[in-house]
């Protein structure tokens, strides 16, 4: 059977599935990673956790797959995050940066004050903030010693091919290049002048390759058949953008995770609007570019309240709020590590506003599930603003699309349908459908003019509609508008150690 095994490293789980060549599930496993926060700010993994996950995930699907033995491995990882190793022996050097982390915002700070911050987004398409992976890996190769010498370091998808590959393969895939600060979205490489003002040499750096170029095959790991071809690679986001069929401008997906990333594919390279980014969504025959916006806290934001209220987890807000229709005038900012798209201020700070002596817990969770959907509706916006960017039906997946009140808030602030997949695991799947092409494993068209990318699927799942008058939905807009604003003032406790800009 020409089944696909899907690995999706994702910041607080990983997981595997068996995907057969029609696309459908065979099994399923999954495993737990810890995540860490030793200071404020600071986000770390253990790199080792992470293999670990990986390995429990996989035998777990594997024994729930009734002896079907894959034809091909497929990875989609979390982005930003960024893991040191030694090249000899394997071995984690430090904690994996996690993308959250915001360490590195004063150094930041400091390429930005010297006029670094319009030629890495000329180059790059980013903004110059923490959040992306090459201030990481200059704090990184700090703490490794002089020299970094015999030092590998890279995206996570680099260190997870590493393993899969015991050790033959050193590459990243081009779409996970491209958040690092690091990687010229023309050029489609490394660039040296932006290495350079990093302190990030290029000898550290695995080799960039096309998204289903191939990344080796698997060595002999006791856990997956060995020799396996690794067939494609996708970061987490960018699978899920490829899942749901999103090829072209006017469509659009949101992901729901620990963090969220808003993206739509884009005709052309070009500027990007402000508080948005360029990214490149995968590297085929030819390039695909899009536009994104990242959000910081929005599956974390929904557990920090859900711990708050004492709740088991995040899917119990939604009966937390049933008794309320509105917030009461409550807003929840969750910049817990700053605010990130359509922003970018690391010195903003989490609050609760409007709180009265009626405040009662379900406005509490319903201001939750509404700071979730109004940052989402701030990225869509952003990405508005340049012409022909339009998102006809946003596209949604990812853990709290379960919530159906957060669903319907989401088309009510957006004021448009939004699509939530009837599919789980939006990126597992999406890996694993280049995987399949790449392989000649399936018998979707290739689009002409579209070398190396699938014929897009039929769009699928529930389409929830708006309901939300405009005057009203203005009106929320407005006084969301007006919370993130107070979130912005700096004040003392902003300003201290830790907390970013």
């Amino acid at each position: 059977m020409d089944a696909v095994l899907s690995v999706d490293q994702g910041t607080t789980n990983t997981k595997a599935l068996l995907v057969d060549a029609g696309g459908t599930v065979l099994a399923r496993g999954s495993a737990p990673v810890g995540v860490a926060f030793p200071r404020p700010g600071w986000v770390e993994q253990d790199a080792a956790d992470i293999w670990r996950s990986v390995e429990l995930a996989v035998r777990d699907c594997l024994a729930a797959a009734a002896g079907v033995t894959p034809a091909a491995v497929a990875v989609s990882n979390q982005r930003e995050s960024v893991v040191a190793w030694d090249r000899g022996t394997g071995r984690p050097i430090g904690p994996v940066l996690g993308w959250q982390d915001a360490r590195a915002a004063d150094r930041c700070d400091e390429l930005a004050r010297a006029g670094l911050g319009g030629a890495v987004r000329r180059r790059t398409g980013l903004p110059l903030d923490p959040m992306f992976s090459a201030p990481k890996m200059a704090w990184l190769l700090g703490a490794a010693g002089p020299g970094g010498a015999g030092v590998a370091l890279g995206t996570v998808d680099a260190w997870l091919v590493w393993r899969l590959t015991g050790g033959a393969v050193f590459a990243c895939e081009a779409g996970n290049a491209s958040r690092t600060l690091l990687f010229d979205l023309a050029t489609l490489d490394w660039h040296d002048e932006l290495l350079d003002a990093f302190g990030v040499p290029r000898a550290v750096l695995p080799e960039v390759r096309a998204s289903d170029a191939g990344f080796g095959v698997t060595a002999d790991l006791g856990f997956l058949p060995p020799a396996l071809p690794v067939a494609a690679v996708l970061a987490d986001s960018h699978a899920a953008l490829y899942q749901h069929g999103c090829r072209l401008p006017g469509s659009g997906k949101s992901t729901y995770g620990t963090g969220s990333s808003v993206m739509a594919p884009v005709a052309r390279l070009d500027d990007p609007p402000a508080g948005v980014a360029t990214t490149l969504a995968w590297l085929t025959g030819r390039p695909t570019y899009a536009r994104e916006g990242n959000i910081i806290a929005s599956g974390a934001a929904l557990a920090w309240m859900a711990r708050t209220l004492d709740l088991p987890d995040a899917t119990h807000l939604d009966k937390a709020a049933e008794a309320v229709d509105d917030t009461g005038g409550v807003h929840f900012v969750p910049a817990f590590s700053g605010l990130g798209a359509p922003y970018w201020d690391r010195s903003a700070t989490g609050l609760l506003t409007g709180v009265t002596g009626g405040t009662e817990r379900a406005h509490l969770a319903l201001a939750a599930l509404e700071s979730v959907a109004h940052q989402v509706a701030d990225v869509v916006e952003a990405i508005e603003a340049s012409p022909g960017a339009a998102i006809e039906v946003l596209h949604a997946d990812g853990a709290a699309t379960a919530s159906r009140r957060l669903m319907r808030i989401q088309a009510d602030l957006l004021g448009r349908p939004v699509r939530v997949t009837d599919l789980p695991d939006a990126s597992a799947l999406g890996a694993a459908t280049l995987a399949r092409q790449a392989l000649g494993l399936t018998a979707s068209p290739v689009p002409a003019g579209s070398p190396g990318v699938e014929a897009a699927p039929a769009a699928a799942g529930t389409l929830v509609e708006p309901a939300l008058a405009a005057g009203v939905r203005a009106a929320r807009r407005a006084a969301w508008s007006g919370a993130v604003a107070r979130s912005r003032v700096r004040t003392p406790l902003a300003e201290s150690p830790g907390t970013g800009r």
